[in-house]
């Protein structure tokens, strides 16, 4: 069953296999010799199921259903998905029992060609089980850090020396962090442990805490990518990472905040697992801790860095909402703040910078966003604008090409890393 649920659906091969037998079945669909008005009721049904897609699309655009305007390619995927499972339903009426189970058969193949082709083109879900939402539990042993392996006035790109038996890559896993002081029915954590922290003696090494986006799961394959590439330039060096669950469910977004409603995460992330967070061979200062969030986990980010600098000296926001919970303002309200408006206002990390209730002396802070995805590019201009107002060093950076899907989390993930990478003493400054 693991297998299966670990089988990669964004694979072209996958997909190409897909459209292949969809090609096929809508030719046989589509050839019905002697029925000379055939072809044009075909192309009538096509078309139906196409305008049908646009239809819902703009729909979903003008009402923000998504968070984002749906891209044109995930359009032409549904338009021509629905056209053909059109075709195939068409073929339900005046047919033989033949032709009518394999016009079923075929309206399955088209939604499930459909289906895999918008899900590549998001690239988020990249297995069964991303897809299904379903974790499956990858237990990892945590190592020990050598006894003075970290002196705090020489950067680890000078000091450390890695053996040659180190691995190439780092490892990924999940732990369970224990809900102690929250309650929060938290999913498990993902964890990577880089290449320097699998060796016999492994150095105290930075942190990243990070939350992905809604729906979304706490997995760990995206930065333990950018990570692994990193760290074959850097001695094995990287961060340890923990991708931990802001939402508790993928359908349910908790605004980052604590709440009778949806529980105590906001207490979760900044008390539970950083309290597991120390439990790990990492450097204990906060400018060695990055919090770090896509999408609805940037939302998150900001605003617990904009909180706690004496937890987390770096923030990297990637496609992040720059006030939580946005997308649904009025719901937001009246499920997280029990109807005080001037309460969810009050707890937006913008609100905090603006206060000057909290001192920032060393904060650093990178907000990108995709060059085709507008809303957000705006947000992380605003965001990056507000924390160099309250005295972070704080910038903002456009992914060329990419939009709100995997090549904003991609191209977001390996600039906050080159940049961070000389701050965090893991690359020559």
């Amino acid at each position: 069953m693991t297998a299966l649920l670990e089988i990669r659906i964004v694979s072209p091969v996958l997909i190409g296999v897909f459209c292949a037998v969809s090609l096929v079945a809508l030719g046989y669909l589509l050839w019905r010799p002697g029925r000379g008005r055939w072809l044009l009721h075909a192309a009538v049904a096509f078309g139906l199921g196409a305008v049908l897609a646009l239809v819902v699309s703009v729909l979903a655009d003008a009402t923000g259903m998504f968070g984002i305007t749906l891209p044109w390619q995930v359009k032409t995927w549904a338009s021509a998905g629905l056209g053909a499972t059109a075709v195939a339903v068409a073929n339900l009426w005046d047919s033989r029992w033949r032709r009518r189970v394999i016009a079923l058969i075929s309206a399955v193949v088209f939604l499930l060609t459909t289906t895999l082709g918008i899900n590549a083109h998001f690239g988020l879900n990249a297995t069964l089980a991303n897809f299904l939402h379903i974790q499956i539990d990858k237990p990892i042993v945590i190592p020990t850090a050598s006894p003075g392996a970290w002196d705090p006035d020489v950067p680890l790109s000078q000091s450390w020396q890695p053996p040659s038996d180190m691995p190439a890559s780092g490892k990924q896993g999940t732990v369970s962090i224990p809900a102690t002081k929250s309650g929060f029915a938290a999913r498990q954590a993902g964890l990577y442990i880089p290449p320097a922290g699998l060796t016999a003696n492994p150095p105290l090494l930075p942190l990243v805490i990070l939350m992905m986006g809604q729906p979304g799961d706490p997995d760990p394959q995206y930065i333990a990518a950018t990570l692994d590439a990193a760290a074959a330039k850097n001695k094995g060096l990287a961060p340890y990472v923990l991708v931990v669950d802001q939402l508790g469910d993928p359908t349910r977004d908790p605004a980052c905040a604590d709440s009778p409603m949806y529980g105590n995460v906001e207490t979760y992330v900044t008390q539970d697992v950083v309290d597991f967070a120390r439990t790990l061979p990492v450097i204990p200062r906060a400018q060695d801790w990055i919090i770090a969030g896509y999408s609805n986990g940037g939302g998150c980010a900001f605003t617990y860095a904009a909180k706690h600098p004496d937890i987390w000296g770096n923030l990297l926001s990637i496609s992040g909402e720059i006030v939580p919970g946005s997308e649904h303002p009025d719901e937001t309200i009246a499920d997280v703040y029990g109807g005080s408006e001037a309460a969810y206002k009050a707890s937006q990390p913008m609100s905090i910078l603006a206060s000057g209730a909290v001192a920032y002396p060393n904060e650093w802070a990178l907000f990108t966003a995709g060059e085709n995805d507008p809303g957000y590019v705006a947000q992380a201009q605003t965001g990056a604008a507000a924390a160099a107002a309250a005295g972070w060093d704080a910038q903002s950076y456009i992914v060329p090409g990419a939009g709100h899907v995997v090549d904003a989390l991609e191209g977001g993930l390996a600039e906050g890393f080159a940049r961070l990478y000389p701050r965090l003493g893991l690359a020559p400054s």
